[in-house]
């Protein structure tokens, strides 16, 4: 019987040194469906592998999860490839996990659904967000590479279509290591110094490993943060980027864009030449139809005007006044004519017409005596005859 007493921590590293010197479990690929999935604040992986019949233990530390393109999640297919060894401090062996691919689906296509759903539900492709491109933009930024096709075709289509704007090129990495840093770089220069009204985003076709830099989060958080404007055009009309979903406007190609950025000058011409020409005839048939209201309103004011008014009461004050006059006329002529009968009707009336037929009017002491009883003898009485007067004596 073996006297040897050991430690826990020997028998451990003693399992570790002859697991860790089997060149079969140095290097190992492993498929299995990801389980109690743990990212830990320190960066690493913890995850268990299962299939139907056992699971182990695994760790993926964060030198080696850095450059993975996805998130492992629960009830993920994976295959990983590492190496078995023996975990001493918690007596188990586990996978240390070097690299991980989804199993059947593409890990690139999964990083961008997972991209993809994380920044809808945080809002960045929500339409509320999104900014107007500007209606006659002076500046338009590109950002692109300089030795590409793009940026000729969007300067083609910008000098053709709307000359007046002045293209503002910054050159951009687009592809491969460092590409989505160089483009945010670029975004955040044009933003801090206000460089252009609009900016276009993109480069042309290429494979899904050529497009990866505008799937980024780092950029698409740029793109959203940007306060200019942002037109995506990245690819082929078929090819979709996270940056397209975040992008205020997204352009099937790089010329698409340029259209989009600016408005075609020869349809802004015509547009104008349309409205100059009906506002000339609107205008001239203004003109016309105030001319007529003048004219009516002339004759309107002329109908009652005070000049008028007062020449109209002039002619009934002349009419007035020669009627007056014949009524005036008319009135003395009845009133003579009517005098003299009256005067006639005196004359025949008159005491003195009467005496001179020879009769005489007898009065005493002033009043008159119409009968011979109402003198006596020696009554002094005076008698007025046609052509004078008498005292007499009564004898």
């Amino acid at each position: 019987m073996n006297s040897v007493v050991l430690s826990i921590s020997q028998i451990n590293k003693y399992i570790k040194s002859i697991i860790d010197s089997d060149i079969n479990l140095q290097s190992v690929f492993v498929r299995g469906e990801v389980s109690n999935f743990v990212n830990h604040r320190s960066g690493h992986f913890y995850l268990t592998l299962k299939d139907e019949g056992a699971e182990i233990k695994s760790v993926m530390f964060r030198s080696a999860n850095a450059r993975l393109k996805f998130v492992p999640e629960n009830g993920m297919k994976v295959v990983c490839k590492g190496r078995i060894s023996v975990y001493e401090a918690g007596g188990s062996y586990q996978l240390y996990i070097d690299t991980m691919i989804p199993d059947g689906t593409g890990e690139l296509n999964l990083a961008f659904e997972q991209l993809k759903e994380k920044l809808s539900k945080e809002g960045l492709f929500d339409k509320s967000h999104k900014k107007e491109i500007p209606a006659y933009p002076r500046k338009v930024g590109v950002i692109t590479s300089p030795t590409g096709a793009a940026v000729q075709d969007i300067g083609n289509v910008l000098s053709r279509r709307f000359p007046l704007a002045e293209m503002v090129f910054y050159p951009a990495l687009v592809q491969g290591e460092g590409a989505a840093q160089s483009v945010v770089e670029a975004i955040e220069y044009f933003n801090n110094n206000r460089l252009s009204d609009v900016l276009i985003i993109g480069r042309g076709g290429g494979s899904t490993e050529d497009l990866w830099a505008f799937n980024e989060e780092l950029l698409a958080r740029a793109v959203f943060k940007s306060e200019i404007p942002v037109i995506s055009a990245v690819g082929h009309e078929t090819d979709f980027t996270i940056c397209d979903f975040v992008a205020d406007l997204r352009a099937p190609t790089p010329s698409a864009a340029a259209e989009l950025a600016v408005p075609d000058i020869n349809a802004e011409i015509n547009h104008l030449t349309n409205l100059i020409n009906n506002l000339t005839g609107f205008t001239l048939s203004a003109v016309e139809n105030l001319r007529f209201k003048v004219s009516d309103y002339k004759s309107l004011l002329e109908m009652h005007s005070p000049q008028k008014y007062i020449s109209d009461l002039r002619v009934r004050c002349d009419k007035t006044d020669i009627k007056l006059e014949s009524i005036s006329k008319s009135y003395l002529l009845t009133k003579r004519k009517s005098f003299s009968e009256l005067c006639s009707r005196l004359d025949a009336l008159s005491p003195l017409k009467v005496m001179s037929r020879g009769y005489a009017a007898v009065s005493k002491d002033s009043k008159s005596v119409i009968s011979a009883f109402e003198l006596e003898k020696g009554d002094i009485i005076d008698i007025d005859f046609a052509d004078g007067k008498v005292n007499c004596i009564v004898n």
